[in-house]
Protein backbone atom coordinates (compact mmCIF):
# COMPACT_ATOMS: atom_id res chain seq x y z
CA UNK A 1 0.00 0.00 0.00
CA UNK A 2 2.89 2.32 0.75
CA UNK A 3 4.37 1.76 -2.72
CA UNK A 4 1.06 2.13 -4.58
CA UNK A 5 -0.63 4.94 -2.62
CA UNK A 6 2.55 6.79 -1.49
CA UNK A 7 1.30 7.16 2.09
CA UNK A 8 4.53 8.45 3.66
CA UNK A 9 5.21 10.80 0.79
CA UNK A 10 1.84 12.47 1.40
CA UNK A 11 2.17 12.46 5.19
CA UNK A 12 -0.59 10.00 6.00
CA UNK A 13 -1.14 6.44 7.24
CA UNK A 14 -3.53 3.52 6.74
CA UNK A 15 -5.34 4.47 9.96
CA UNK A 16 -5.80 8.07 8.87
CA UNK A 17 -7.01 7.01 5.43
CA UNK A 18 -9.49 4.61 7.02
CA UNK A 19 -10.90 7.37 9.23
CA UNK A 20 -11.06 9.73 6.24
CA UNK A 21 -12.85 7.12 4.12
CA UNK A 22 -15.40 6.47 6.84
CA UNK A 23 -15.91 10.21 7.33
CA UNK A 24 -16.55 10.73 3.61
CA UNK A 25 -18.96 7.80 3.56
CA UNK A 26 -20.96 9.06 6.53
CA UNK A 27 -21.10 12.53 4.98
CA UNK A 28 -22.60 11.34 1.69
CA UNK A 29 -24.37 8.04 2.49
CA UNK A 30 -27.66 9.93 2.48
CA UNK A 31 -27.56 9.81 -1.33
CA UNK A 32 -28.49 6.11 -1.29
CA UNK A 33 -31.81 6.76 0.42
CA UNK A 34 -32.53 10.17 -1.12
CA UNK A 35 -31.87 9.05 -4.69
CA UNK A 36 -33.95 5.89 -4.29
CA UNK A 37 -36.87 7.85 -2.83
CA UNK A 38 -36.69 10.50 -5.54
CA UNK A 39 -36.94 7.96 -8.37
CA UNK A 40 -39.49 5.63 -6.76
CA UNK A 41 -41.76 8.24 -5.16
CA UNK A 42 -40.94 11.73 -6.52
CA UNK A 43 -44.15 13.33 -5.20
CA UNK A 44 -44.23 11.53 -1.87
CA UNK A 45 -47.65 10.06 -2.61
CA UNK A 46 -46.67 6.59 -3.83
CA UNK A 47 -47.60 7.35 -7.45
CA UNK A 48 -44.25 6.13 -8.94
CA UNK A 49 -44.51 7.75 -12.42
CA UNK A 50 -41.08 6.44 -13.49
CA UNK A 51 -42.10 2.83 -12.85
CA UNK A 52 -38.98 1.84 -10.93
CA UNK A 53 -38.80 0.67 -7.31
CA UNK A 54 -36.91 2.00 -4.29
CA UNK A 55 -34.87 -1.20 -4.03
CA UNK A 56 -33.79 -1.14 -7.68
CA UNK A 57 -32.51 2.44 -7.52
CA UNK A 58 -30.92 1.88 -4.10
CA UNK A 59 -28.77 -0.91 -5.56
CA UNK A 60 -28.08 1.02 -8.79
CA UNK A 61 -26.93 4.04 -6.78
CA UNK A 62 -24.73 1.92 -4.53
CA UNK A 63 -23.06 0.00 -7.37
CA UNK A 64 -22.27 3.15 -9.35
CA UNK A 65 -20.89 4.77 -6.18
CA UNK A 66 -18.67 1.76 -5.52
CA UNK A 67 -17.35 1.73 -9.09
CA UNK A 68 -16.70 5.47 -9.30
CA UNK A 69 -15.19 5.82 -5.84
CA UNK A 70 -12.83 2.84 -6.11
CA UNK A 71 -11.77 3.89 -9.62
CA UNK A 72 -10.86 7.33 -8.26
CA UNK A 73 -8.59 5.61 -5.74
CA UNK A 74 -6.99 3.12 -8.13
CA UNK A 75 -6.68 5.29 -11.24
CA UNK A 76 -5.95 8.72 -9.77
CA UNK A 77 -4.77 7.96 -6.21
CA UNK A 78 -6.91 10.85 -4.99
CA UNK A 79 -9.24 10.95 -1.93
CA UNK A 80 -12.39 11.37 -4.01
CA UNK A 81 -15.83 9.75 -3.82
CA UNK A 82 -18.57 9.60 -6.40
CA UNK A 83 -22.29 8.89 -6.50
CA UNK A 84 -25.45 10.06 -8.25
CA UNK A 85 -25.31 13.83 -8.00
CA UNK A 86 -27.90 15.85 -6.14
CA UNK A 87 -29.49 18.42 -8.41
CA UNK A 88 -28.67 16.33 -11.46
CA UNK A 89 -30.94 13.57 -10.16
CA UNK A 90 -33.74 16.08 -9.61
CA UNK A 91 -33.23 17.42 -13.15
CA UNK A 92 -33.44 13.84 -14.45
CA UNK A 93 -36.62 12.95 -12.56
CA UNK A 94 -38.65 16.16 -12.44
CA UNK A 95 -37.58 17.95 -15.63
CA UNK A 96 -36.56 15.29 -18.15
CA UNK A 97 -38.97 12.47 -17.21
CA UNK A 98 -41.96 14.19 -15.62
CA UNK A 99 -41.62 17.59 -17.32
CA UNK A 100 -40.46 16.72 -20.84
CA UNK A 101 -42.26 13.39 -20.91
CA UNK A 102 -39.32 11.10 -21.71
CA UNK A 103 -39.54 7.64 -20.19
CA UNK A 104 -37.15 6.51 -17.47
CA UNK A 105 -35.24 4.36 -19.98
CA UNK A 106 -35.16 7.19 -22.59
CA UNK A 107 -33.62 9.56 -20.05
CA UNK A 108 -30.92 6.99 -19.27
CA UNK A 109 -29.80 7.24 -22.92
CA UNK A 110 -28.92 10.90 -22.31
CA UNK A 111 -26.81 9.89 -19.30
CA UNK A 112 -25.07 7.23 -21.41
CA UNK A 113 -24.30 9.82 -24.10
CA UNK A 114 -22.94 12.16 -21.46
CA UNK A 115 -20.68 9.47 -20.02
CA UNK A 116 -19.29 8.48 -23.42
CA UNK A 117 -18.66 12.12 -24.35
CA UNK A 118 -16.84 12.65 -21.05
CA UNK A 119 -14.65 9.59 -21.64
CA UNK A 120 -13.67 10.94 -25.06
CA UNK A 121 -13.01 14.44 -23.72
CA UNK A 122 -10.88 13.03 -20.92
CA UNK A 123 -8.87 10.59 -23.05
CA UNK A 124 -8.09 13.34 -25.56
CA UNK A 125 -7.16 15.79 -22.79
CA UNK A 126 -9.82 18.30 -23.81
CA UNK A 127 -11.58 18.16 -20.44
CA UNK A 128 -8.47 19.40 -18.65
CA UNK A 129 -7.97 22.12 -21.28
CA UNK A 130 -11.54 23.26 -20.66
CA UNK A 131 -10.75 23.79 -16.99
CA UNK A 132 -7.47 25.53 -17.88
CA UNK A 133 -9.47 27.99 -19.98
CA UNK A 134 -11.18 29.40 -16.89
CA UNK A 135 -9.76 32.78 -15.82
CA UNK A 136 -7.66 32.77 -12.66
CA UNK A 137 -10.20 34.92 -10.77
CA UNK A 138 -12.88 32.27 -11.27
CA UNK A 139 -10.58 29.37 -10.39
CA UNK A 140 -9.51 31.04 -7.14
CA UNK A 141 -13.13 31.59 -6.12
CA UNK A 142 -14.32 28.04 -6.84
CA UNK A 143 -13.18 26.47 -3.52
CA UNK A 144 -14.78 29.25 -1.48
CA UNK A 145 -17.98 29.05 -3.51
CA UNK A 146 -18.16 25.31 -2.96
CA UNK A 147 -17.43 25.94 0.72
CA UNK A 148 -20.45 28.23 1.01
CA UNK A 149 -22.53 25.70 -0.92
CA UNK A 150 -21.48 22.85 1.38
CA UNK A 151 -22.16 24.95 4.48
CA UNK A 152 -25.65 25.76 3.15
CA UNK A 153 -26.27 22.05 2.55
CA UNK A 154 -25.24 21.34 6.12
CA UNK A 155 -27.42 24.08 7.58
CA UNK A 156 -30.41 22.87 5.56
CA UNK A 157 -29.83 19.19 6.32
CA UNK A 158 -29.73 20.09 10.00
CA UNK A 159 -32.95 22.09 9.73
CA UNK A 160 -31.27 25.27 10.96
CA UNK A 161 -31.93 27.08 7.67
CA UNK A 162 -35.54 26.58 6.54
CA UNK A 163 -37.87 27.74 3.77
CA UNK A 164 -39.72 31.02 4.05
CA UNK A 165 -42.49 32.12 1.69
CA UNK A 166 -41.45 35.78 1.67
CA UNK A 167 -37.65 35.68 2.06
CA UNK A 168 -37.06 32.16 0.63
CA UNK A 169 -34.77 31.24 3.54
CA UNK A 170 -35.06 31.77 7.27
CA UNK A 171 -33.63 30.62 10.60
CA UNK A 172 -35.48 27.77 12.28
CA UNK A 173 -37.24 28.73 15.49
CA UNK A 174 -35.52 27.84 18.77
CA UNK A 175 -38.42 29.25 20.78
CA UNK A 176 -39.65 26.60 23.23
CA UNK A 177 -42.94 28.46 23.64
CA UNK A 178 -43.91 27.84 20.02
CA UNK A 179 -41.76 24.85 19.07
CA UNK A 180 -41.65 21.33 20.45
CA UNK A 181 -38.41 20.24 22.07
CA UNK A 182 -38.41 17.33 19.62
CA UNK A 183 -38.05 19.80 16.73
CA UNK A 184 -35.35 21.85 18.43
CA UNK A 185 -33.28 18.93 19.72
CA UNK A 186 -31.66 18.01 16.33
CA UNK A 187 -30.63 21.66 15.85
CA UNK A 188 -28.91 21.60 19.23
CA UNK A 189 -27.14 18.37 18.30
CA UNK A 190 -25.78 19.94 15.10
CA UNK A 191 -24.45 23.02 16.88
CA UNK A 192 -22.89 20.95 19.68
CA UNK A 193 -21.30 18.60 17.14
CA UNK A 194 -19.92 21.50 15.10
CA UNK A 195 -18.35 23.15 18.15
CA UNK A 196 -16.92 19.81 19.29
CA UNK A 197 -15.28 19.27 15.88
CA UNK A 198 -13.82 22.79 15.93
CA UNK A 199 -12.43 22.41 19.47
CA UNK A 200 -10.92 19.01 18.69
CA UNK A 201 -9.36 20.43 15.50
CA UNK A 202 -7.83 23.34 17.41
CA UNK A 203 -6.34 20.82 19.82
CA UNK A 204 -4.93 18.90 16.79
CA UNK A 205 -6.89 15.72 17.58
CA UNK A 206 -6.68 13.32 14.64
CA UNK A 207 -10.02 12.19 13.24
CA UNK A 208 -11.89 15.13 14.76
CA UNK A 209 -14.55 15.10 12.06
CA UNK A 210 -15.34 11.40 12.37
CA UNK A 211 -15.27 11.54 16.17
CA UNK A 212 -17.64 14.50 15.96
CA UNK A 213 -20.08 12.61 13.72
CA UNK A 214 -20.07 9.54 15.99
CA UNK A 215 -20.40 11.74 19.07
CA UNK A 216 -23.25 13.69 17.47
CA UNK A 217 -25.03 10.44 16.64
CA UNK A 218 -24.67 9.27 20.25
CA UNK A 219 -25.94 12.61 21.57
CA UNK A 220 -28.91 12.48 19.18
CA UNK A 221 -30.09 9.10 20.44
CA UNK A 222 -29.32 10.02 24.05
CA UNK A 223 -31.40 13.21 23.85
CA UNK A 224 -34.07 11.14 22.13
CA UNK A 225 -34.92 9.85 25.60
CA UNK A 226 -36.19 13.36 26.41
CA UNK A 227 -38.60 13.43 23.44
CA UNK A 228 -41.99 11.74 23.72
CA UNK A 229 -42.44 8.98 21.15
CA UNK A 230 -38.96 9.53 19.68
CA UNK A 231 -38.00 5.89 19.23
CA UNK A 232 -41.50 4.85 18.17
CA UNK A 233 -41.43 7.37 15.33
CA UNK A 234 -38.00 6.45 13.94
CA UNK A 235 -38.58 5.72 10.26
CA UNK A 236 -36.03 3.11 9.20
CA UNK A 237 -36.84 1.57 5.83
CA UNK A 238 -35.77 -2.08 6.03
CA UNK A 239 -35.40 -3.57 2.57
CA UNK A 240 -34.36 -7.12 1.81
CA UNK A 241 -31.06 -7.15 -0.13
CA UNK A 242 -32.22 -10.21 -2.05
CA UNK A 243 -35.48 -8.54 -3.09
CA UNK A 244 -33.68 -5.29 -3.91
CA UNK A 245 -31.22 -7.08 -6.20
CA UNK A 246 -34.10 -8.88 -7.93
CA UNK A 247 -35.83 -5.55 -8.59
CA UNK A 248 -32.54 -4.05 -9.76
CA UNK A 249 -32.07 -6.88 -12.26
CA UNK A 250 -35.56 -6.60 -13.74
CA UNK A 251 -36.34 -2.86 -13.50
CA UNK A 252 -33.14 -0.85 -13.98
CA UNK A 253 -30.08 -2.89 -15.05
CA UNK A 254 -29.49 -2.59 -18.85
CA UNK A 255 -32.82 -0.74 -19.30
CA UNK A 256 -30.92 1.88 -21.27
CA UNK A 257 -30.22 -0.76 -23.93
CA UNK A 258 -33.42 -2.83 -23.84
CA UNK A 259 -35.92 0.06 -23.75
CA UNK A 260 -33.99 3.31 -23.87
CA UNK A 261 -33.61 3.80 -27.62
CA UNK A 262 -37.31 3.38 -28.29
CA UNK A 263 -38.53 7.00 -28.51
CA UNK A 264 -41.68 6.16 -30.46
CA UNK A 265 -44.06 7.18 -27.67
CA UNK A 266 -42.38 10.58 -27.30
CA UNK A 267 -42.26 11.15 -31.09
CA UNK A 268 -45.95 10.29 -31.42
CA UNK A 269 -46.85 12.97 -28.91
CA UNK A 270 -44.24 15.69 -29.62
CA UNK A 271 -42.73 15.02 -33.05
CA UNK A 272 -39.24 14.13 -34.29
CA UNK A 273 -37.94 17.72 -34.41
CA UNK A 274 -38.86 18.27 -30.79
CA UNK A 275 -37.13 15.01 -29.85
CA UNK A 276 -33.86 16.07 -31.49
CA UNK A 277 -33.92 19.48 -29.79
CA UNK A 278 -34.72 17.87 -26.43
CA UNK A 279 -31.90 15.34 -26.71
CA UNK A 280 -29.29 17.91 -27.76
CA UNK A 281 -30.16 20.59 -25.21
CA UNK A 282 -30.74 18.18 -22.33
CA UNK A 283 -27.53 16.24 -22.97
CA UNK A 284 -25.72 19.60 -23.09
CA UNK A 285 -27.19 20.58 -19.73
CA UNK A 286 -26.17 17.27 -18.14
CA UNK A 287 -22.67 17.56 -19.62
CA UNK A 288 -22.03 21.15 -18.56
CA UNK A 289 -23.31 20.74 -15.02
CA UNK A 290 -21.47 17.48 -14.42
CA UNK A 291 -18.24 18.66 -16.01
CA UNK A 292 -17.90 21.81 -13.98
CA UNK A 293 -19.25 20.28 -10.79
CA UNK A 294 -16.53 17.64 -11.02
CA UNK A 295 -13.79 20.03 -12.07
CA UNK A 296 -14.69 22.49 -9.32
CA UNK A 297 -14.88 19.83 -6.61
CA UNK A 298 -11.67 18.15 -7.79
CA UNK A 299 -9.78 21.44 -7.72
CA UNK A 300 -11.16 22.46 -4.32
CA UNK A 301 -10.46 19.09 -2.66
CA UNK A 302 -6.92 18.88 -4.06
CA UNK A 303 -6.15 22.42 -2.97
CA UNK A 304 -7.33 21.63 0.56
CA UNK A 305 -5.24 18.42 0.61
CA UNK A 306 -2.14 20.12 -0.84
CA UNK A 307 -2.34 17.89 -3.91
CA UNK A 308 -1.72 20.56 -6.53
CA UNK A 309 1.27 20.40 -8.86
CA UNK A 310 3.81 23.14 -9.56
CA UNK A 311 1.41 24.88 -11.95
CA UNK A 312 -1.39 24.91 -9.37
CA UNK A 313 -3.43 22.13 -10.96
CA UNK A 314 -4.65 18.92 -9.27
CA UNK A 315 -2.27 16.00 -9.66
CA UNK A 316 -3.51 13.09 -11.78
CA UNK A 317 -6.34 15.37 -12.88
CA UNK A 318 -7.13 13.50 -16.09
CA UNK A 319 -7.29 10.16 -14.30
CA UNK A 320 -9.60 11.60 -11.67
CA UNK A 321 -11.93 12.89 -14.37
CA UNK A 322 -11.74 9.57 -16.25
CA UNK A 323 -12.99 7.73 -13.17
CA UNK A 324 -15.91 10.16 -13.05
CA UNK A 325 -16.70 9.59 -16.74
CA UNK A 326 -16.59 5.81 -16.39
CA UNK A 327 -18.79 6.01 -13.29
CA UNK A 328 -21.40 8.08 -15.16
CA UNK A 329 -21.48 5.49 -17.94
CA UNK A 330 -21.78 2.73 -15.34
CA UNK A 331 -24.62 4.62 -13.68
CA UNK A 332 -26.53 4.80 -16.96
CA UNK A 333 -26.11 1.06 -17.48
CA UNK A 334 -27.22 0.34 -13.90
CA UNK A 335 -30.18 2.69 -14.17
CA UNK A 336 -29.38 5.87 -12.24
CA UNK A 337 -28.71 9.50 -13.11
CA UNK A 338 -25.35 11.24 -13.58
CA UNK A 339 -22.60 10.07 -11.23
CA UNK A 340 -20.34 12.90 -10.14
CA UNK A 341 -17.65 13.71 -7.58
CA UNK A 342 -19.31 14.79 -4.33
CA UNK A 343 -18.34 18.01 -2.57
CA UNK A 344 -18.63 16.05 0.68
CA UNK A 345 -15.23 14.48 -0.08
CA UNK A 346 -13.82 17.58 1.56
CA UNK A 347 -15.02 16.17 4.89
CA UNK A 348 -12.70 13.22 4.34
CA UNK A 349 -9.89 15.53 3.30
CA UNK A 350 -10.44 17.53 6.49
CA UNK A 351 -10.14 14.24 8.41
CA UNK A 352 -6.69 13.67 6.88
CA UNK A 353 -7.41 11.83 3.62
CA UNK A 354 -4.58 12.38 1.17
CA UNK A 355 -4.49 9.32 -1.10
CA UNK A 356 -6.68 6.98 -3.07
CA UNK A 357 -6.77 4.65 -0.08
CA UNK A 358 -9.41 6.96 1.37
CA UNK A 359 -11.51 6.24 -1.73
CA UNK A 360 -10.94 2.50 -1.45
CA UNK A 361 -12.21 2.47 2.14
CA UNK A 362 -15.16 4.71 1.24
CA UNK A 363 -16.04 2.46 -1.70
CA UNK A 364 -15.88 -0.57 0.59
CA UNK A 365 -18.37 1.08 2.95
CA UNK A 366 -20.72 1.75 0.02
CA UNK A 367 -20.43 -1.92 -0.93
CA UNK A 368 -21.39 -3.00 2.60
CA UNK A 369 -24.25 -0.47 2.58
CA UNK A 370 -25.86 -2.38 -0.31
CA UNK A 371 -26.64 -5.18 2.13
CA UNK A 372 -27.07 -3.18 5.34
CA UNK A 373 -29.26 -0.26 4.34
CA UNK A 374 -30.92 0.16 7.77
CA UNK A 375 -27.52 0.65 9.45
CA UNK A 376 -26.62 3.42 7.01
CA UNK A 377 -29.86 5.17 7.92
CA UNK A 378 -29.04 5.15 11.64
CA UNK A 379 -26.60 8.05 11.20
CA UNK A 380 -28.79 11.17 11.65
CA UNK A 381 -28.44 14.06 9.24
CA UNK A 382 -28.00 16.47 12.15
CA UNK A 383 -24.65 14.77 12.93
CA UNK A 384 -23.26 14.72 9.38
CA UNK A 385 -24.58 18.25 8.79
CA UNK A 386 -22.12 19.59 11.36
CA UNK A 387 -19.24 18.05 9.39
CA UNK A 388 -20.44 19.76 6.20
CA UNK A 389 -20.63 23.14 7.92
CA UNK A 390 -17.12 22.65 9.31
CA UNK A 391 -15.76 21.75 5.88
CA UNK A 392 -17.45 24.84 4.43
CA UNK A 393 -15.55 26.95 6.94
CA UNK A 394 -12.23 25.34 5.97
CA UNK A 395 -12.80 25.91 2.27
CA UNK A 396 -13.23 29.66 2.68
CA UNK A 397 -9.44 30.03 3.00
CA UNK A 398 -8.95 30.70 -0.72
CA UNK A 399 -11.02 33.88 -0.48
CA UNK A 400 -7.94 35.71 0.82
CA UNK A 401 -6.27 35.31 -2.60
CA UNK A 402 -8.93 37.34 -4.40
CA UNK A 403 -7.80 40.86 -5.36
CA UNK A 404 -10.71 42.73 -3.84
CA UNK A 405 -9.41 46.15 -4.90
CA UNK A 406 -9.52 45.17 -8.60
CA UNK A 407 -13.06 45.04 -10.00
CA UNK A 408 -11.88 43.18 -13.11
CA UNK A 409 -11.09 40.16 -10.95
CA UNK A 410 -13.17 40.55 -7.80
CA UNK A 411 -16.55 40.85 -9.54
CA UNK A 412 -16.21 37.55 -11.48
CA UNK A 413 -14.79 35.95 -8.34
CA UNK A 414 -17.66 37.21 -6.19
CA UNK A 415 -20.30 36.06 -8.66
CA UNK A 416 -18.65 32.64 -8.79
CA UNK A 417 -18.66 32.10 -5.03
CA UNK A 418 -22.05 33.78 -4.41
CA UNK A 419 -24.12 32.21 -7.19
CA UNK A 420 -23.12 28.66 -6.23
CA UNK A 421 -24.99 28.56 -2.89
CA UNK A 422 -27.75 30.94 -3.97
CA UNK A 423 -28.68 28.80 -7.00
CA UNK A 424 -27.79 25.47 -5.38
CA UNK A 425 -25.52 24.68 -8.32
CA UNK A 426 -21.72 24.76 -8.70
CA UNK A 427 -21.83 25.08 -12.49
CA UNK A 428 -24.06 28.15 -12.45
CA UNK A 429 -21.51 29.92 -10.27
CA UNK A 430 -18.74 29.12 -12.74
CA UNK A 431 -20.99 30.21 -15.62
CA UNK A 432 -21.74 33.63 -14.12
CA UNK A 433 -18.11 34.13 -13.15
CA UNK A 434 -16.81 33.29 -16.63
CA UNK A 435 -19.43 35.28 -18.54
CA UNK A 436 -18.97 38.37 -16.34
CA UNK A 437 -15.19 38.12 -16.75
CA UNK A 438 -15.51 38.12 -20.54
CA UNK A 439 -17.95 41.04 -20.62
CA UNK A 440 -15.81 43.15 -18.27
CA UNK A 441 -12.62 42.32 -20.17
CA UNK A 442 -14.15 43.23 -23.55
CA UNK A 443 -15.46 46.63 -22.41
CA UNK A 444 -12.29 47.45 -20.48
CA UNK A 445 -9.93 46.85 -23.38
CA UNK A 446 -8.57 43.47 -22.27
CA UNK A 447 -10.04 41.61 -25.22
CA UNK A 448 -6.74 39.91 -26.08
CA UNK A 449 -6.46 38.33 -22.63
CA UNK A 450 -9.51 36.16 -23.24
CA UNK A 451 -8.64 32.66 -24.43
CA UNK A 452 -10.48 31.26 -27.44
CA UNK A 453 -11.61 28.29 -25.36
CA UNK A 454 -13.13 30.68 -22.80
CA UNK A 455 -15.39 32.08 -25.53
CA UNK A 456 -16.51 28.57 -26.47
CA UNK A 457 -17.29 27.59 -22.88
CA UNK A 458 -19.14 30.86 -22.24
CA UNK A 459 -21.25 30.32 -25.38
CA UNK A 460 -22.13 26.79 -24.25
CA UNK A 461 -23.10 28.09 -20.81
CA UNK A 462 -25.33 30.74 -22.37
CA UNK A 463 -26.93 28.13 -24.66
CA UNK A 464 -27.55 25.86 -21.70
CA UNK A 465 -29.18 28.66 -19.70
CA UNK A 466 -31.35 29.86 -22.60
CA UNK A 467 -32.46 26.45 -23.84
CA UNK A 468 -32.71 24.25 -20.76
CA UNK A 469 -33.16 26.28 -17.62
Amino acid sequence: MEHFFKLKERGTSVKTEFIAGMTTFFSMVYILMVNANMFADPFGDGSNPLGVSYGAIYIATAISAVVGTILAGLLANLPLAQASGMGLNAFFVYTVCIGFGLSYANALVLILIEGIVFILLTVTGLRKKIFDSLPNAVRIAIPSGIGLFIALLGLQNAGIVVDNASTLVDLASFNLRVQNWGDIMPLVVTLCTLLAIVIMSIKKLRGAVLIGIVGGMALYYLLGLTVDGFYAELNINFISPVEAFKEFGTQSLFKVFTDGFDFSAYVAQHGSANLILTIVTTALAFCMVDMFDTLGTLYAACERANLLDESGEPINMNRGMLSDAIATTTGAICGTSTVTTFSEVNAGVAAGGRTGLTSIFCGAFFFVAMFLSPIAQLVPSCATAAALIYVGILMMASIKNIEWDDFKTCVPAFLTLAVMPFTYNISYGIAFGLISYIVISVFCGDFKKIKASSWVIAFLFIAMLLLTH
